[in-house]
């Protein structure tokens, strides 16, 4: 039997192909790995650590709930935690994929001007939860979850009929959603499924009253779910934001 010539051993190895952050990205082809590619040379994000006791209770109580609500103003990290805490879990091959909604509620403008189609329009508000993403995860590993389904950004519409299983999702914006709305999102959790609610419920941009504090005044007596609340103490985003705020809201 003829031997192979060395060009044609080369062409039968796996290709290595490069992510767009031109770190190698390799093909694991585990039928149980939830990260289809993984970045070979991104470093290993520092495990996460809390800027505030508050930020700490929140942390410990998304970890020992099933159902997380985080309402606050802005700046406190609700968003920031939930999503670092979700790649951790990703990471960590605890759960299947990653789901990111929010109401497709605009404060003050039209997502109808906006150019493309509803995804494209959507993607803006993933930015927050992309970088977190990709500060714990790897470009390279975020944009490929992105296209196998690994890493799901969705209008909270978009959700209807399905059941989260193996999932760790985040509700954000929680106080523009209406009743129904919650109601509709509440019940797809499935198995081993982990959801994280965010909002500020002074900041509702919807009008009548928040789906957000109707879901807070039925389900808080229930044990297996966690409610924290942060106050302006507790933000860390800046010292000028929560001046800007508590101007605003006193």
């Amino acid at each position: 039997m003829a031997r192979k010539s060395a060009t044609q051993k080369r062409s039968t190895r796996s290709p290595r192909k490069r992510g767009p952050d031109n770190s190698v990205v390799v093909d694991i082809n585990s039928h149980n790995s939830f990260l289809e590619t993984y970045p070979v040379s991104a470093k290993a994000a520092p495990p996460l650590q809390a800027k505030t006791k508050s930020q700490s209770q929140y942390i410990a109580g998304i970890k020992a709930h099933k159902l997380t609500f985080g309402i606050g103003p802005a700046g406190t990290g609700k968003s920031y935690c939930a999503g670092a805490i979700a790649a951790e879990e990703l990471e960590a091959r605890r759960i299947e994929k990653i789901i990111i909604t929010r109401p497709a509620v605009e404060a003050g403008e039209n997502m109808g001007f906006l150019p493309g189609d509803l995804q494209e329009k959507f993607d803006p508000y993933f930015d927050a939860f992309r970088d977190c993403l990709n500060e714990r995860l790897g470009k390279g590993v975020v944009e490929c979850g992105l296209k196998n389904g690994r890493i799901v950004v969705s209008p909270m519409a978009y959700l209807r009929g399905k059941t989260f299983n193996d999932a760790f999702v985040v509700l954000d914006e929680a106080q523009n959603c209406t009743r129904s709305q919650l109601k509709m999102f509440l019940t797809r959790i499935g198995e081993n499924c982990r959801v994280v609610v965010n909002g500020d419920i002074r900041q509702s941009d919807i009008g009548g009253a928040s789906g957000l504090q109707d879901a807070i005044d039925r389900l808080s007596n229930l044990q297996s779910i966690y409610i924290h609340e942060f106050d302006h103490d507790d933000i860390v985003r800046s010292g000028m934001v929560k001046d800007i705020l508590l101007r605003y809201e006193y």
